[in-house]
């Protein structure tokens, strides 16, 4: 089978894990590399690139539905909410750390940054987060995949970056000293820690693949895109989502919101929900969420991130 696949490092990586473990069910397999939009312009925030939605996916996609390549791995928080009907999801690997980390080169935490520190980030969320918890904080764009990021915290041109835990630990760069953020303040991407594999729809790649699937995350993964469908928000608009199901396995806590860009105003659910019965009870979640003034927030950041793109392209 072949496996479409960005080119960087922390892609290969993802992608060689998953052609192990296909090889360990008897499945033998071929990467195929394939640069994204994403990839391409690294030079620009990402809510400039194109619209932001799938960046880092429409081109795997597109190679997989006209080229015939079975299998596409992901980092599940990059996969938009509508997908080709000629694609099928096929496994949620176990998830890894869902956290995002602050790196400083002394390891401070988030109360022990200077006034006014420069924190590097290409995520809206993580921005507006940050200035909800030090509005003093200067957020400034940092793009690139993680070896670029580090090298530019290294080399001074930031006091500190967010990243997501799962880079650092997928990479096996365990002796990085990073701080995590809590969730209850610092609410992650939806799917964030967790890796997708996508297959092509009436092909045996898809019940191979799905041999590798860990139900709880997948439950998980889903309750996270279902709590915050009605925001219709994009992967560039500031939302976050973790569910976790309870130690017994009969309860999953759900925590979401949505924040203004600069992180003033912000809507948040946090409520355990019945295993047996997750997505009816996600998707009433997801509903109070957007009612109760998500719904405005988000579209309201959508009209800013828009204005962003409009002044940039003039």
């Amino acid at each position: 089978m072949i496996i479409g696949t960005r080119g960087s490092n922390l892609a290969l990586v993802q992608t060689r894990k998953v052609a192990g473990l296909l090889k360990e069910k008897g499945f033998s397999t071929t990467e195929q590399i394939i640069k994204t939009d994403g990839d391409r312009f690294t030079d620009r925030p990402l809510y400039q690139v194109s619209t932001g939605v799938g960046a880092f996916v429409r081109e795997l996609d597109d190679a997989m539905i006209a080229e015939g390549i079975e299998i596409a791995v992901h980092s599940m928080k990059d996969l938009p909410t509508v997908r080709p009907p000629e694609l099928v999801t096929a496994a949620v690997l176990v998830r890894d750390s869902p956290y995002d980390v602050l790196l400083t080169k002394d390891g401070l935490s988030i109360d022990e940054l200077p006034k006014n520190a420069v924190i590097g980030t290409s995520s809206m969320r993580r921005r507006a987060q940050l200035l909800r918890y030090r509005p003093d904080l200067q957020i400034e764009e940092l793009r690139g995949n993680i070896d670029t990021r580090l090298r530019k915290l290294n080399e001074g041109q930031y006091d500190g970056i967010i990243l997501a835990e799962a880079g650092l630990e997928r990479m096996g760069w365990d002796d990085i000293v990073r701080v995590r953020l809590p969730i209850d303040e610092f609410c992650p991407s939806p799917n964030q820690g967790t890796v997708a594999i996508v297959a092509l729809a009436g092909t045996p790649a898809v019940e191979a693949v799905a041999l590798l699937n860990h139900l709880p995350s997948q439950i998980e993964t889903q309750i996270e895109r279902l709590v915050v469908k009605d925001l219709e928000g994009g992967c560039t608009t500031p939302i976050g989502s973790y569910a976790k199901f309870e130690p017994n396995g009969k309860k999953i806590r759900v925590r979401a919101e949505v924040l203004s860009c600069d992180g003033t105003k912000s809507i948040k659910v946090d409520e355990k929900i019945s295993a047996d019965n997750w997505k009816i009870e996600a998707e009433k979640l997801g509903k109070d969420l957007a009612d109760s003034g998500g719904k405005m927030l988000a579209e309201e950041a959508i009209c800013y991130i828009q204005e962003l793109k409009d002044k940039k392209s003039q």
